[in-house]
């Protein structure tokens, strides 16, 4: 499998390195960077610039990327670099040199270090580097520039001549000190490694049909690169989004990659749950992303947890007793502060404070201005009570078990009664309860249809029917977040439009639990083939399919996954 740079990371398993192909911008010179995802989507995060030299001079090249090897093929000759472990980059190249450019800040220095190597600051990223030439010569070009900046230049060459032969360097990152090391192992051998690592997440990855085989390996491919260590804030092995600019973990996207991963890798699946919980508030909150530097608290994400560890309970033998004893206490905080924190009106429905807070940033029904009562947030937590009703049992807690299952059923008619109106259902300005925006046509509005049989079926069945309807939120891709027939539809609309993964796996659970199979597999079927036509986007225009935004989104590649393995013909 080879990917366009432009659109996917070069990166692998628990590194925060990554090598991306960035078209000129205002900020930035197209080309080829070398970048860190520390610290979040604030910056690209761009180190080096990487070009290929031959007698002096920067010289075409075309990019061949595959999950263990980055091939840079000229006319003069090649140069492949493999991220060979998490914390080291090697690269080789025949016939022509390597030139690393710093995308240079104040502060920024290149110190010589003894034995050819030097050392690297990159001061406004806050991270170091060692480069270090292991067959041929390393050439540096430390000037400071009349602005206070540095210009730093790493050319890694063959030899002298610089017209033939070989080089291979090694370029190491760091945040504090440099252990010395030795380079025994060969080029090669140290692909392989990277290689068989990357195989083996492959063979572990869902089975699907031979139709979704491909867009089953740059799934496999994206999930796999996107895990980072251990670090700060991020508590465990961690799923980024993305590795473009979308370095972060959101508080709802973490389930849908958690539920990708349970059967065949549960401790991955766990960990990505535990991660927020790791981020808990003591109020009980969770935060609305994390990153290795810091959480943020400005919003936080809507509570699907519990519906996320039912659904991955009904599918895996891995959560014992140990396990539901430590998840039940942190749902049952994050249940209570919802009930506690989110309801400022006191009538029992809980609401959001921004649209940002119900994953759906912009819908239709926040376009009026919060706080917004929306059915979705108490379908969720009426789950989440089910759910925590459930591990109650489990546990022996049959008084909590009792009172979880009185409190859904509560919230259940609080539900219908508030939000149900003949026909559909609506949103409403929390205190006035007067209609968010009686135009809206937004599919967050079908949300509630995941409780499936604990509807009644009046209302399943107007729900359904208006799901079925060709044209209206059902196109040849799936469901539109907004009707393509409202006057508010914008083909890059962000959650006024497009198709996006969470809401289709959400729909497409809530139709499998209502009895709607053959229509939950039609709408998989059409995500799936629109993936298969523009890969893993953030999301997709609905009328089209083409892929929007981010083009590399972990859970885009997870809710693939889940949907090609469970509607497999």
């Amino acid at each position: 499998m080879n990917f366009d740079l432009s659109l996917i990371p070069f990166s692998r398993y628990g590194s925060y390195i990554t090598i991306s192909y960035f078209k000129e911008t205002r900020f930035i010179e197209e080309g080829l960077y070398i970048r860190s995802v520390h610290g979040g989507d604030d910056a690209l995060g761009n180190i080096f610039r990487i070009e290929l030299v031959h007698l002096g001079e920067s010289i075409s090249f075309k990019q061949i990327a595959s999950p263990s090897i980055l091939r840079l093929e000229s006319e003069k000759g090649y140069v492949e670099i493999c991220i060979c472990e998490p914390h080291l980059i090697r690269a080789r190249g025949v016939s022509v040199g390597m030139r690393l450019t710093l995308v240079g800040g104040y502060y920024d220095n290149a110190i010589y270090a003894g034995d050819d190597r030097w050392e690297i600051n990159s001061y406004s990223e806050e991270i170091k580097f060692m480069a270090t030439p292991i067959k041929g010569s390393i050439s540096a070009d430390t000037e400071i520039n009349k602005d206070g900046r540095n210009n730093i230049v790493f050319d890694f060459l063959p030899n002298k001549n610089k017209t033939y032969g070989e080089f291979e360097c090694a370029l190491e990152d760091y945040r504090a000190v440099w252990e010395k090391r030795s380079y025994n192992e060969d080029f090669d051998a140290c692909h392989m490694k990277v290689l068989d690592d990357y195989n083996k997440w492959l063979e572990n990855t869902l089975d699907v049909s031979h139709e979704n085989m491909e867009k089953r390996e740059l799934a496999a491919y994206i999930t796999w690169s996107c895990i980072v260590p251990k670090k700060g804030k991020i508590t465990r092995p961690a799923m980024y989004m993305s590795k473009n600019w979308m370095t972060n973990i959101w508080s709802w996207d973490h389930c849908f990659n958690a539920m990708a991963q349970i059967k065949n890798r549960p401790d991955i699946a766990w960990d990505q749950i535990m991660v927020m919980v790791d981020n808990q508030d003591e109020s009980g909150a969770f935060p609305d992303y994390v990153n290795d530097k810091f959480a943020s608290w400005s919003c936080t994400k809507p509570p699907i947890h519990g519906w996320a560890i039912k659904w991955m309970m009904d599918r895996s033998d891995f959560f014992t007793k140990d396990k539901i004893k430590e998840i039940y206490t942190p749902l049952k905080r994050w249940t209570n502060w919802w009930l506690k924190y989110r309801d400022y009106d006191n009538d029992g429905i809980p609401q959001y404070n921004d649209g940002n807070e119900s994953g759906w940033d912009n819908s239709t029904v926040f376009s009026k201005g919060c706080p917004i009562e929306s059915p979705d947030l108490s379908v969720y937590l009426i789950l989440q009570m089910d759910a925590l009703s459930y591990m109650a049992q489990v546990l022996g807690y049959n008084e909590e078990s009792r009172e979880w299952k009185l409190k859904a059923d509560g919230t259940l008619d609080k539900m219908i009664e508030h939000f149900w109106r003949g026909d559909r259902f609506v949103s409403l300005h929390s205190g006035s309860h007067t209609s968010s925006n009686s135009e809206s046509e937004s599919l967050i509005l079908f949300v509630p249809i995941i409780l499936g049989k604990r509807l009644p079926q009046y209302i399943l069945d107007s729900l359904i029917k208006v799901l079925k309807e060709e044209g209206r939120f059902l196109t040849n891709y799936g469901l539109a977040t907004e009707s393509i027939n409202s006057p508010y539809y914008i083909d890059d609309g962000y959650w006024r439009g497009p198709i996006w993964a969470p809401s289709t796996m959400l729909i497409v659970d809530g139709l499998k639990s209502a009895g709607e199979i053959e229509l939950a597999h039609k709408v998989s079927q059409r995500f799936c083939k629109m993936v298969r036509k523009s890969g893993m986007a953030e999301n997709f225009n609905a009328i089209t399919g083409e892929g929007l935004r981010d083009p590399a989104f972990t859970w885009t590649s997870s809710v693939f996954l889940i949907l090609a393995n469970e509607f497999m013909d």
